[in-house]
């Protein structure tokens, strides 16, 4: 019989401007052969608010908010405040050794594509964030993304042993706290971006020589291998993912969530604990200037070109220790492409003097280098699924292109001793 449980239900506070967020303030259940997470909201839902789950140990029965606000109810039977799919959840018991979520396999349509090498996900995120102090406005706003992925294992469906298609696409929601309340440079969020339907990654990857490398060839979004600390996967803010230096320096963000490039991707495994991941992508997602807006210039994900400058990195991962792990990773990023100056103009003047045409200088070439750690520093004797992680990332760029040069993330603890779930990257 599946084990069930209140997964996680967390506050978070974020460090910008006083700003305190409802870091995906939800509810997860885990069973023991598949996972689902329930986040809410799409609308501001006002605190204080209680919630309460009632639940038996094969499915998850019932969950309801109740709020002091005046109004509250007629707002949600008005739509105003989203809450209608959470409110009641059936979650299937999955058959034995077998993945298959929240809404069951019915029919066996699951079974039956994973049986030709075909798999489906579809995932749903959904995050209320408010600002309480400074910032530009005082409120909160809900955004949400709606992730759909389908992979084909080629072995199976066309007898190409090692071999993955991958696909997928976004569907993103709601408003975002940092452009229209905090007007900060590094997102609150990690899934703020432009409302849109978009194609996100679309790559095909060939293992070679038993697994100890692969090529990955097609559009891809590097966040989801290079840079990241793995630890960092637990908070819903942007500072402990996809960092400033390239949020800021890179054009459009670089290819992170929800952008993507076309490029190739290749990863050795020099040791059973040393890996070597390198790559090279197309830089300007969408194709127009530094300062032009990438997703509005790509608005469905489909523009696809390798006629501007080239990004190129590397990453070297080290795995240590058995009990108390490990991951340590150093690497570079590199582009090809020409950035403006952030001082001085293409007359030789500062941009700051009056008599400046105002137009800056280019510099043709940009990179940055960069260290991550992460490690277990405890792990109970007695249940080895309680743990604590401290984690931690330094990251350099030349500053004369570049408005962040330099960004440190001191060491924070991740604990996984009250049984909560980390965070995939979307």
């Amino acid at each position: 019989m599946p084990h069930m449980r209140l997964a996680w239900l967390r506050l978070g506070r974020l460090g910008v401007d006083g700003a305190i967020a409802a870091t995906t303030c939800g509810l997860g259940v885990r069973q023991r052969a598949g996972s689902c997470t329930i986040e809410f909201s799409r609308r501001f839902l006002p605190l204080p608010a209680a919630g309460l789950l009632f639940f038996k140990k094969e499915r998850l029965v019932f969950f309801c908010v109740a709020s002091r606000r005046p109004g509250i109810w007629q707002e949600m039977a008005m739509g105003r405040v989203w809450l209608g799919g959470f409110l009641l959840l059936v979650c299937a018991a999955p058959a034995a050794g077998q993945s298959v979520g929240v809404l069951g396999d019915p029919g066996a349509v699951r079974a039956r594509l994973g049986n030709v090498g075909v798999t489906f996900e579809l995932n749903d995120s959904e995050t209320l964030l408010g600002d309480l102090a400074g910032g530009v406005e005082q409120g909160a706003t809900g955004e949400g993304v709606a992730t759909a992925v389908v992979e084909v294992e080629t072995g199976k469906a066309f007898r190409l042993q090692g071999g993955t298609f991958h696909v997928s696409a976004l569907q993103i929601h709601g408003r975002s706290l940092s452009p229209y309340y905090l007007d900060d440079l590094q997102s609150a969020n990690g899934n703020e971006s432009e409302d849109a339907t978009r194609l996100w990654e679309l790559w095909y990857d060939q293992v070679f020589d038993g697994g100890r490398a692969d090529v990955k060839v097609g559009q891809q979004s590097i966040d989801n291998e290079f840079i990241i600390a793995n630890d960092s996967g637990l908070f819903v803010n942007t500072m402990a993912g996809w960092p400033l230096v390239t949020s800021d320096d890179l054009y459009g963000g670089g290819p992170a969530y929800p952008l993507a490039s076309l490029g190739v991707r290749g990863l050795v495994k020099v040791t059973g604990a040393q890996t070597v991941l390198a790559g090279v992508l197309d830089d300007k997602r969408g194709g127009g200037a530094f300062s032009a807006d990438a997703q509005a210039l790509d608005a469905t994900g489909a523009r696809f070109s390798l006629r501007t400058g080239a990004l190129v990195t590397a990453e070297w991962q080290l795995a240590v220790g058995t009990t108390l792990s490990g991951s340590y990773k150093a690497g570079f990023w590199y582009d090809t492409g020409a950035f403006p100056d952030e001082r001085y103009g293409a007359d030789g003047l500062s941009l700051a003097r009056a008599e400046s045409d105002g137009v800056p200088l280019l510099r043709h070439g940009n990179y940055s280098g960069y260290l991550v750690a992460d490690q277990t520093v405890w792990q109970s004797a007695a249940d080895t699924a309680r743990q604590v992680s401290v984690f931690g990332r330094v990251m350099g760029a030349p500053g004369a292109q570049n408005l962040v040069d330099f960004r440190f993330i001191p060491v924070d603890a991740a604990s996984d001793s009250l049984g909560i779930p980390k965070r995939s990257a979307l």
